[in-house]
């Protein structure tokens, strides 16, 4: 693995900026798992504690006008991207209609994605398609005919990989032979791969920016790999453990939440002065009450017309 770039100071307000969007992310997604439980959401749902810091990163190093796609694991990277809270809670309630946030299909927004940065490169407009996806999809041939037509055509997208290091409940050894290397994989295409701690907000933010930077300049795409980790189940609100689930045990997963990303994010801004614990817990529990009420809105609303379920059907 190539050496990381050296880091850059970030600005003392961006940094609590993106910790507000983070807080507001875990702090949306933790209500969500919660409510999950008592059963009113009939919806299978990719919750995706643990991993809030990628999104944040990258979506505050873009620019209006650049399109994010997503995946399976979609709520992050929505409310990143400065989704509804009430929107999505009504999605899952099944009282909100319109919003296709992902796709299940493992690996389809990535060539969706290239072609979006197929469309602003022809017009030559200066914006730049993101898709975040699972390490898993990089074993998907449509990751490497797009990431090979992207370089071929030096289009301005950003794949952003999500290592979580496991596909459902398959770890990467079962998957990938020893000493496999994303990034290299990456660069053998002549795409510009950098991989960052997934959990440290300022690396992902830092990487991405610089990436973008290279995008605009018309330097052609780019991979970033970060090294992440989701707290619960694959598809659901609860912790392997609960479920009596085996294939990753109890202190692994402890393990990876001692890094959580809202912690070190917080003991960052501490360090650096940027604000002290009184005010970040004000700013916390201010997005808690933002988060409750749209929980509540949503829970309450009307549902949309039968009729509804017949639109757009072909």
């Amino acid at each position: 693995m190539k050496a990381e770039p050296a880091r850059t100071e970030i600005p003392g307000e961006l940094r609590l900026e993106m910790h507000a969007r983070l807080l507001r992310v875990r702090i949306a997604s933790r209500r969500l798992a919660e409510l999950y439980r008592e059963q009113e959401m009939r919806t299978p749902a990719h919750f995706g504690l643990g991993q809030e810091a990628v999104a944040v990163g990258v979506v505050t190093a873009l620019r209006p006008g650049d399109v994010v796609y997503s995946h399976h694991r979609a709520h992050n990277h929505y409310l990143a991207s400065g989704g509804s809270v009430y929107e999505l809670a009504a999605e899952l309630y099944g009282q909100a209609v319109g919003f296709i946030a992902s796709t299940a299909i493992l690996g389809e927004t990535i060539a969706i994605a290239t072609g979006s940065a197929l469309a602003f490169s022809m017009r030559g407009e200066r914006r730049l398609a993101v898709s975040f996806f699972g390490e898993a999809a990089c074993e998907e041939g449509i990751f490497y005919e797009s990431i090979n037509y992207a370089a071929i055509r030096r289009l301005p997208v950003l794949y952003v990989c999500e290592n979580n290091l496991y596909s459902t409940e398959s770890p990467l050894s079962v998957r990938q032979p020893a000493g496999t290397e994303l990034c290299e994989r990456a660069r053998s295409f002549k795409l510009k791969a950098e991989r960052v701690d997934g959990n440290d907000l300022a690396a992902v933010y830092e990487a991405s920016a610089r990436l973008a930077d290279g995008l605009r300049r018309g330097e052609g795409p780019a991979f970033l790999e970060c090294m992440t980790y989701r707290w619960l189940e694959h598809v659901g609100p609860h912790f392997d453990h609960e479920a009596g689930r085996t294939y990753r045990s109890r202190e692994e997963v402890e393990s990876w939440m001692q890094r959580c990303p809202v912690k070190r994010s917080a003991a960052e801004i501490i360090r650096l002065g940027v604000a002290d614990e009184a005010a970040l817990a004000a700013l916390s529990n201010g997005i808690t009450r933002d988060v409750e009420d749209a929980v509540k809105r949503a829970r309450a609303a009307d549902p949309p017309p039968q009729g509804d379920l017949y639109a757009d059907v072909w």
